[in-house]
């Protein structure tokens, strides 16, 4: 799709709050997701006898802050939202299992976001000074795009699933939800397709209102009917309003601060066994939604501004939010897939969506009116959103010569590990399958080009690069002939 605004554009202060409404509608429900997994962690449950009470709205707060700092190292130049990452839930549940009382595990949460930004400070400083000449080596096209295919594709099962689901009651109708879901989707397609200027860019927002429009009358019968089937949307959160802890984030690092006094090297070593392994797997998901990103806005990241600082923002960004919210961010593909769909890259939006999400924090009544929206109308969006990121990935090959085996087994190890859901656990260590998957493929790729045949292109290198690099031969060689 054609970017209506480019990365240093600024759209209409108007245009700017819708847009940055529907970046932030993309990465809710993954941003507060992980803090509500690890509340219903069974094996933290039991360890402590109850919930550790992650906040929500402090995982907002926190995914906002780190964005903002990304933005400031990326000096505004790289059009995407860090949001709370699904790879460090291992991590962070060994974070509080390994702890003597729940402040000295929102106190570990602090030491391995810390450890996870000193990862990526480190590989910044390796790419600094030595460039990024290997990591293109190591990720050409041929692997980075089935990679990003694989973001896409491994969350389609979410989506699905969500499409089926209403306010997280077994009660509600699985045809009832769908419904909705389909309602949302339907419009969500019908206003990027079909829709006229403004509409055409705000597709998520208008899928939502248009899916949680009828899911209300559903609703609404059901409470009037007393049919339990039918109501889809669960608007008893809105009671929480009466509790004071409602209105304000309860912010992590109040609880770290209690926690420090029963620190020991042990809990230490445990924390950073648990964090750094995973740092580098998340590292490798750094780098296909930069690329999927350049290729989107057809300026490379990578260059500029540089995976130097790209990195260093993520790390530093990372660390900062998980200060305020405990929970590491990452960036986040939902908000490459919205840039994708909308057509607005303007960098911007980015920021406003940071401070939107900041503020958002503080105002528990659209928390809590976020918090209604169902699952089948976050899923209806969410099958296009992860689509398009699936998509984005797939374009990325499109050059590669498929008639060559190389390329042929690459993908193919790439494509069938990662949907068929291939995950690894080395004790505290969870290799997610987006991991596996890009491992495998860079190890096939090396292997199928360890003795490289000169009458055909290299593996991962597009027609495209090979008549570029020829063109640059001839011409270097002219002037000597003369």
């Amino acid at each position: 799709m054609k970017l209506v605004y480019n990365v240093q554009d600024r759209p209409p202060f108007a245009r700017v709050l819708v847009f940055a409404l529907q970046q932030m509608l993309a990465i809710l429900a993954a941003t507060i997701a992980v803090p509500t997994v690890i509340n219903n962690n069974q094996d933290i449950i039991t360890h402590f006898g109850m919930s550790v009470g992650m906040s929500q709205s402090a995982a907002l707060l926190g995914a906002g802050i780190g964005t903002l700092v990304y933005l400031l190292f990326t000096k505004f130049k790289s059009p995407v939202f860090l949001g709370s990452s699904f790879a460090f839930l291992g991590s962070m549940a060994a974070a509080f299992c390994g702890a003597v009382s729940i402040n000295l595990g929102f106190t570990g949460l602090l030491l391995g976001a810390v450890f996870a930004g000193l990862v990526y400070v480190v590989i910044a400083i390796v790419v600094k000074y030595c460039g990024t000449k290997w990591i293109n080596k190591l990720m050409p096209a041929v692997v980075i795009g089935p990679t990003v295919a694989i973001i896409g594709l491994s969350l389609a099962g979410n989506a699905v699933g969500d499409l089926t689901k209403g306010n997280g009651s077994a009660s509600v109708n699985t045809y009832v939800a769908l419904i909705c879901g389909l309602v949302t989707l339907g419009v969500t397609i019908a206003a990027s397709v079909y829709g006229k200027k403004m509409m055409k860019m705000i597709p998520f927002i208008i899928g939502i209102c248009a899916g949680y429009a009828v899911a209300a009358v559903f609703t609404v019968i059901g409470n009037i009917a007393d049919i339990d089937a039918l109501k889809v949307i669960n608007f008893s959160i809105f009671k929480q309003l009466t509790e004071a802890s409602a209105w304000y984030p309860d912010v992590t690092f109040i609880h770290a601060f209690k926690g420090f006094k029963d620190i020991t090297g042990s809990y230490v070593a445990t924390v950073a066994v648990a964090y750094v392994p995973v740092a580098f797997v998340v590292f490798a998901e750094h780098i296909a939604d930069h690329k999927n990103l350049s290729t989107i806005i057809e300026k490379d990241l990578l260059t500029e501004p540089g995976l130097d600082k790209t990195l260093l923002g993520d790390g530093v960004g990372s660390a900062a939010g998980a200060f305020f919210g405990g929970c590491p961010n990452t960036t986040y593909g939902e908000s490459v897939g919205c840039v994708a769909i909308s057509g607005n890259a303007s960098v911007v939006t980015i920021l406003v969506t940071a401070c939107m999400a900041i503020l958002a924090a503080f105002l528990a009544p659209f928390v809590l009116f976020l918090a209604t929206i169902p699952s089948c109308v976050m899923g209806g969006v969410c099958v296009a959103l992860y689509g398009f990121i699936a998509v984005s990935g797939l374009k990325m090959i499109q050059n590669v010569d498929l008639g060559d085996n190389r390329n042929m087994f690459t993908v193919s190890v790439i494509l069938i590990t990662g949907i068929g859901g291939l995950v690894l656990t080395f004790g505290k260590v969870t290799i997610t399958s987006v991991a596996c998957a890009l491992i495998l493929g860079i190890l096939t790729n090396l292997l199928v080009n360890i003795k490289k045949d000169k009458t055909t292109e290299n593996a991962g290198t597009t027609a495209a690069e090979t008549e570029t690099a020829e063109t640059a031969e001839v011409e270097t060689k002219e002037p000597a002939g003369k």
